[in-house]
């Protein structure tokens, strides 16, 4: 009986170290995420004592690293919305092929071969798939588009395209397989056929979850560096022509880092406002997401 009771207290001090870690390491985490939030806010507030809101969200120019300083976020919003816009131009149409591919026509081997591709395909670093942009990309296109700037969106956003087509496929086929098999088993039983099916029944059912994952695919996108910084340019400009080159929210940031900007300036401070504009927006489109896939769950519970 002792024993047992010495064993029991021993399982309870283990699992009390445990739970004590895992509290540990989630309080970690919200005070890690309250501090980002808490520099950001600091040095944005700073910002905007020197330069207005209004100014900052309606002028055309973005020069805050030359001698005639302009503060206009435009030129970054409109950069960073083209080439998200045309990557999910490529991964949209192709990420719910493969989708309805994998959830409704691949046998079981092939799924086996393929899932594990695209999870390969979505480890790559993403300065692999800029100099892809850069060296690849860029000149094929410029075989097609005689003029081509060699930094421009349109390759930017296409590679970026297929940097997010296995993070949007692969949530896809998640709300695709989580459709009940009742609806179709009763498409079936009503003649339709496997392609109708699919596309007149499952992706309707499926469409919370699939808006979901494309969501989650444009939070990706919007926040990814390497891309834009290697094809895209440092030209910021409001522009929505892709075949110019343009300068997103991330690649300014990462300009202003490379350590040429002297720390406390107006200008130092213009890194840590694009970063809170960037939070917003990103904050934003999860809320959304995260809305959307809890009614898809509420749907088919």
């Amino acid at each position: 009986m002792h024993e047992a009771r010495r064993q029991l207290r021993g399982l309870r001090f283990r699992e009390f170290l445990i739970e004590s870690l895992l509290a540990l390491c989630a309080l970690f985490s919200v005070l890690a995420t309250i501090a980002i939030i808490g520099v950001l806010v600091f040095e944005t507030i700073s910002f905007f004592r020197s330069i207005p809101l209004g100014k900052f969200l309606t002028d055309t120019h973005w020069t805050p690293l030359f001698s005639d300083k302009h503060f206009g976020i435009l030129p970054l919003l409109s950069g960073t919305f083209l080439i998200t816009s045309i990557a999910m131009l490529v991964a949209l149409p192709s990420a719910i092929v493969v989708a309805v591919y994998l959830s409704e026509y691949a046998p079981l081997g092939v799924r086996r071969v393929v899932k594990p591709c695209l999870e390969i395909l979505a480890g790559i670093p993403t300065v692999v798939f800029g100099y892809f942009a850069l060296l690849l990309v860029t000149p094929f296109l410029q075989h097609l588009l005689p003029g081509l700037p060699g930094f421009n969106a349109l390759s930017a956003g296409i590679v970026m395209g297929l940097m997010i087509l296995p993070w949007a496929t692969s949530l896809s086929d998640d709300a695709l397989q989580a459709v009940p098999l009742d609806l179709r088993e009763a498409a079936y039983a009503l003649g339709s056929t496997r392609l109708q099916t699919s596309f007149r029944v499952i992706i309707p059912a499926a469409f919370s979850g699939i808006t979901a994952a494309f969501l989650l695919a444009v939070v990706r996108a919007m926040g990814e560096t390497m891309i834009v910084t290697i094809a895209a340019g440092q030209q910021a400009r409001l522009t929505l022509n892709p075949l110019e080159p343009v300068q997103t929210m991330t690649a300014y940031i990462v300009q202003v880092s490379l350590g040429d900007t002297e720390t406390g300036t107006i200008e130092y401070q213009t890194a840590f406002v694009i970063g809170m504009t960037l939070f917003i927006l990103t904050l934003l489109l999860n809320l959304i997401s995260q809305r959307l896939k809890k009614r898809f769950r509420e749907v088919y519970q």
